[in-house]
């Protein structure tokens, strides 16, 4: 057990109750809480989950999209790859090859990944409606920084 004490008697619980989730829930790095929190916040993977919620895509047509609608460098193929595997491994994206030859191989989401996709979006609308306090506290911060 976790020895709280040398902590302000008015944070105690709170940081027990944290330390109570956090363990029920998983800490090690590779656990979903962890895992997916920080798959999330990468530079690629919440914008691919917004552009998978459009429909099912083939990898070229997916890397097209992300890089016009990105304002980051253009994805390689070998990141969108390893994004998408990294996906498709946790349940959020299903993989669909045809049996042409060559294969055709296109991506969507699963049920999980729609749902995932929608908080990640509520998220997003949440910081777009704040952008305007998140400015004023940046501008803030950085005026007394300067200090």
């Amino acid at each position: 057990m976790i020895d709280f004490g040398d902590f302000p008697p008015d944070l105690r619980e709170g940081v027990r109750a944290l330390a109570q989730d956090m363990a029920a829930h998983g800490t090690r790095r590779d656990d979903p809480a962890r895992a997916v929190m920080g798959m999330l916040g990468d530079r690629w993977t919440a914008l691919i989950l917004q552009v998978l919620v459009i429909g099912q895509w083939r990898h070229a047509e997916l890397k097209r999209a992300l890089s016009r609608l990105s304002v980051e460098q253009t994805i390689s193929q070998r990141v969108l790859t390893l994004k998408l595997r990294a996906l498709e491994r946790d349940g959020f994206v299903a993989r669909h090859t045809t049996a042409d030859v060559p294969p055709r191989v296109s991506y969507c989401l699963t049920d999980l990944g729609r749902e995932l996709a929608r908080e990640g979006r509520g998220l997003i609308d949440w910081v777009n409606a704040r952008a305007a306090d998140i400015a004023t506290a940046r501008q803030h911060f950085d005026s007394r920084a300067s200090d």
